[in-house]
């Protein structure tokens, strides 16, 4: 079983993937609120200082895409020759990998987008069989116009690498796997071969984010799932953080910052989250604390995950509920707004920068403060109540 991207609810569909959900493959943050998106930039864009005339914003071709050894740059910086007051998100010259896109249309994707926002140069993982549509997507320029940045430039991505996060190296794979047609054309795509050719072609990183997950039974309630079921949900979504971090270590810069997505069924009953995906975010929030530690100690490395809210997107529309968990959030959120991913992806960037330095072995809430609320407060129980809504 293949490892799928982490999304709105961290979970993958019924068919694994390892993208931020094995979305659908179109252009845009599939129905995100649009002031949301673009307040959430604006806050981004302030930060940086970046003007969307500055002389530097060029034209794109879907021909500029390269997978092979030339490097090309996420740029995103403002004029040196300026001034630069406040606390700016800067990273430039940091190099981040990004395990868990293959799509426009989820958290790893907005992550991405505001890390090469802040100057960084995004290098990805993506999920075997999704590789060759997500590369000739990017090729014929059909995710253009979401790959937009605050200056007016698009995010590039330096180079993109087969990855399935299951299997650690070539001797846990299985023949079924190798035999898998979807597989052919591809190698080197275990956890270990993957980090050798990052630090072949690049020597090291800066970041690293964890978006994947996947139950095969999440539909089940865990009193139904299997062992097998089970399992792989635990191996997909939160041992393969600890195999990418363990073999990333050695090449990320003392510094450094990893950063994983787990959800609020980590710690909460969210009824549907089944097949023993609320254990295996609880385990990877649990991992957290102690790789912060044992990364800290080791490498100077700062570990921490963000408990992103629902967003909808192709894997979380699989199971079913997603228009009802976002209903509910929308109901009973301090902040009555829908979630945009873009938000997410400024909070990994504030993580990546040098503005967190204090901070690891963290849950950090992004989730329009639902984690708060000890009760649903459009329950009828509460119909007498005088509670404050947003009117807007």
């Amino acid at each position: 079983m293949a490892a799928t991207a982490a999304s709105s609810l961290q979970m993958a569909a019924v068919r694994p993937c390892i993208s931020t959900s094995c979305r659908g493959i179109k252009a845009g943050v599939a129905l995100v609120s649009s002031n949301s998106k673009e307040a959430s930039w604006a806050k981004l864009t302030s930060v940086r200082h970046i003007s969307s005339v500055q002389h530097f914003q060029r034209s794109f071709t879907s021909s500029a895409v390269k997978f092979d050894k030339f490097v090309t740059r996420a740029v995103s910086a403002s004029s040196d020759s300026k001034p630069v007051s406040g606390l700016p998100i800067d990273l430039k010259g940091k190099r981040a990998f990004i395990a868990g896109v293959a799509d426009d249309n989820g958290y790893g994707w907005a992550i991405a987008k505001s890390l090469a926002a802040a100057g960084a140069e995004i290098l990805v993982g993506t999920w075997v069989p999704a590789l060759n549509i997500f590369e000739t997507s990017l090729r014929r320029g059909k995710f253009d116009e979401s790959r937009v940045l605050p200056d007016g430039s698009l995010m590039e991505i330096t180079k993109v690498y087969p990855l399935d996060a299951v299997f650690d190296n070539p001797d846990d794979v299985p023949e079924d796997i190798k035999a898998n047609k979807r597989y052919a054309g591809s190698s080197n795509w275990t956890v270990q071969e993957v980090v050798e050719s990052v630090k072949q072609d690049f020597g090291s990183i800066d970041i690293l984010v964890h978006s994947l997950a996947n139950g095969p039974e999440v539909s089940k309630p865990l009193l139904e799932t299997s062992r097998k079921g089970y399992l792989a949900a635990l191996s997909a979504s939160s041992y393969s953080y600890i195999s990418l971090l363990k073999h990333f270590l050695p090449i990320i810069n003392p510094g450094g910052s990893s950063i994983s997505l787990t959800y609020i069924a980590s710690e909460r009953i969210i009824p549907g989250y089944g097949g023993g995906m609320s254990s295996a975010k609880a385990a990877l929030e649990s991992d957290t604390r102690v790789l912060a530690f044992e990364a800290g100690r080791k490498h100077r490395i700062r570990v921490n995950t963000i408990s992103a809210g629902p967003l909808r997107s192709r894997a979380a529309k699989a199971i079913g509920f997603i228009d009802t968990i976002i209903e509910y959030s929308l109901a009973n959120a301090p902040l009555q707004k829908e979630l945009s991913a873009d938000e997410v992806g400024n909070a990994a960037a504030f993580l990546a920068s040098p503005l967190a330095s204090a901070i690891t072995g963290a849950v950090i809430y992004v989730d329009n403060g639902l984690n708060a609320m000890g009760v649903g407060v459009d329950s009828p129980a509460f119909k007498d109540l005088d509670i404050p809504t947003d009117k807007q």
